[in-house]
């Protein structure tokens, strides 16, 4: 999995092609395909079900915005501040995503902190300094997938010199468990199981003192 994005990209690369596709199903449709045994290999097509949820501040019906999920997780109230929402008015919904074994989300940062909630299965997750950025060997900030490293990680041909001397860390999430991921740390994440998390932002916090690694890598941030 690798977010793009092409509405502000005036150059596409010559052999660029979206590495994703978002498709419409139901959860009882991506359980089935998350189900299947064995479970698929490296080349074969992995589904990822995700839905977002957007906090109703007027508090009048508002259709479509899975609002109910603020209730099945008071965690991520918005409205006071909180252990997870350190800044609840800079809060950007709650996202629940349902991973199947194998899938990948390629190695990126995200700007705002944020803080994960595994509640079922496991889910690996390998982690950078935003200080290890040039180590990470990102796409140009022009590239539809700007943000993420042009590096496979499961393909250790690839592996350059510069991104060897990157330095990580990582940590299996089983349900239960709860991971604070900071504005800029770059992740790599990987489905060990069927699993299922929810996640919510809360702000810039460390901004001023991250960012500078950012631009080193000629990010704006």
């Amino acid at each position: 999995l690798m977010f793009y994005r092409t509405k502000h990209v005036t150059n596409l690369p010559d052999d660029w092609s979206p590495p994703m596709e978002n498709i419409e199903m139901t959860f009882d449709e991506w359980m089935e395909k998350a189900s299947v045994q064995p479970p698929p290999s490296k080349d074969d097509e992995h589904y990822y079900f995700r839905f977002n949820g957007i906090y109703n501040y007027s508090g009048k019906p508002c259709k479509g915005q899975n609002t109910w999920l603020y209730a099945e997780l008071p965690h991520f109230n918005p409205t006071k501040e909180s252990f997870y929402m350190v800044d609840p008015f800079q809060e950007r919904g709650v996202n629940c995503r349902f991973g199947m074994p194998g899938n990948i989300a390629e190695t990126h940062y995200d700007g705002s902190r944020n803080f994960i909630l595994l509640m079922g299965g496991e889910r690996r997750y390998v982690l950078a300094h935003p200080k290890f950025c040039l180590n990470m060997e990102l796409y140009p900030q022009s590239h539809p997938s700007g943000r993420h490293s042009r590096i496979d990680w499961g393909d250790p041909t690839e592996y350059t010199d510069l991104f060897k001397e990157g330095m990580v860390n990582e940590v299996i999430l089983q349900a239960g468990d709860a991971l604070y991921l900071p504005n800029f740390w770059f992740h790599f994440i990987q489905s060990m199981t069927v699993n299922y998390q929810c996640n919510a932002r809360s702000g810039n916090g460390e901004k001023k003192k991250l960012i500078k690694h950012i631009h080193e890598c000629k990010f704006v941030g």
